[in-house]
C-alpha cells in the first residue's frame, strides 16, 4: 500500500517526466472539479521547481497530443502547466488502479 510521502513518477514524451507524492496525486486526480486543488498545488515548492523546467513550445507540443485544447487555448502557459499537472496526476493514479 502507498503512503502518502511515497513519490509517483508521470512520463511524457516532450517533456520532462513529473514525480509527485500521494498526496498531491490524491489532490489533483479526484472526482469532480480539481481546479482549485491543481492551483493550490501549484504553489508547493517542489511543483514549482519542476514546472519551472518546462518550456512552452515543449509543454504546447505535449498538450496537443490530447486534443483537447486549441490552439488559442493553448497559448496560455500557466493554464498549460495546471493541465500537466492534473494530466500527470491523472496518469499516476491511473497505473495505480492497474497495479493494485
Amino acid at each position: 500500500m502507498a503512503t502518502k510521502n511515497q513519490t509517483f513518477t508521470a512520463y511524457f514524451n516532450y517533456i520532462d517526466c513529473i514525480t509527485l507524492t500521494l498526496n498531491i496525486v490524491n489532490a489533483c486526480s479526484h472526482s469532480g472539479q480539481c481546479d482549485n486543488d491543481v492551483k493550490m498545488c501549484m504553489q508547493l515548492p517542489e511543483i514549482i521547481s519542476q514546472l519551472n523546467k518546462i518550456g512552452s513550445h515543449q509543454l504546447i507540443k505535449e498538450l496537443q497530443q490530447y486534443g483537447a485544447w486549441d490552439m488559442d487555448e493553448l497559448q496560455d502557459h500557466q493554464a498549460n502547466l495546471e493541465r500537466i499537472l492534473w494530466i500527470a496526476a491523472n496518469n499516476i493514479q491511473d497505473e495505480m488502479i492497474i497495479e493494485d
